[in-house]
């Protein structure tokens, strides 16, 4: 050792055997953060998909593939639109278009002077306390 150096030096300087303390530190610490921003990345990419799980399974398929896209393309409208997607609630329409098209086919199959069908199994769809409505009687008082 020189004698005008000094006899302590700070921990930042690499020592004479060449082993640099900063450098294996910084490298740790540079690893962890590039896998903590990435799983932060992969978490808030994930989020429309995550939010639009307890929905409709086609509205969760939509913001699925629309997650995918904007991974694979970079275009960050597609995941804006998946999260808007997830945040509404969509009407269930296909329902209540069930059960009249249900019921229109039930006055369809029903003959004019016999009861409307009565049993579960006849009626798909239907519960056995849901029935056709009655015929109105015509009297003719001529």
């Amino acid at each position: 050792m020189h004698p005008l150096a000094p006899h302590h030096l700070p921990f930042f300087i690499p020592g004479a055997d060449g082993s640099d303390t900063l450098t294996v530190v910084m490298g740790i610490f540079l690893i962890a953060t590039v896998l903590w921003v990435g799983t932060l990345y992969w978490k808030l990419h994930s989020l429309p998909e995550r939010m639009a799980h307890k929905s409709q399974k086609l509205q969760f398929e939509i913001v699925g593939v629309l997650g995918l896209i904007s991974l694979f393309t970079h275009m960050h409208i597609f995941w804006i639109a998946g999260l808007l997607l997830a945040l509404i609630d969509l009407p269930d329409f296909g329902t209540p278009i069930r059960s009249i098209a249900d019921s229109v086919e039930r006055i369809a199959d029903a003959t004019p002077g016999t009861p409307a069908a009565e049993s579960e199994a006849e009626v798909p769809g239907g519960s056995p306390d849901v029935r056709a409505p009655a015929k109105p009687e015509v009297h003719n008082h001529a």
